[in-house]
């Protein structure tokens, strides 16, 4: 299971990103997928979530309204756009999936929100 972040950067507050995570290694079609961050002295922190079909998605309330979760099965990516970035968004971002009962990570991509 190979999981690779991008599309970290350093913006302006207000502005907005858009992080991709390449899967594979894993029936990525059949897999739930999260979006997870981790700030500088904190915990890790789940951001979002979408089902296998992307019918479902769910977002924590500090990010609800202003990021969106997406996925395309055809191109084995999950996509997370940020809008309306704050300072606090700053953090390190990863993917994650559960498969066969492990839970997997990518390297993470950064996110930094400064003027």
């Amino acid at each position: 299971v190979q999981l690779v972040e991008s599309g970290g950067g350093l913006v302006q507050p207000g502005g907005s990103l858009r992080l991709s995570c390449a899967a594979s290694g894993f029936t990525f079609r059949s897999a739930s997928m999260r979006w997870y961050r981790q700030a500088p002295g904190k915990e890790r922190e789940l951001v979002a979530y979408i089902n296998s079909s992307g019918g479902i998605t769910n977002y924590a309330d500090s990010v609800k309204g202003r990021f969106t979760i997406s996925r395309d099965n055809a191109e084995n990516t999950v996509y997370l756009q940020m809008t309306t970035l704050k300072p606090d968004d700053t953090a390190a971002y990863y993917c994650q999936v559960v498969f066969s009962g492990t839970m997997y990570w990518g390297r993470g991509t950064q996110v930094t929100v400064s003027s």
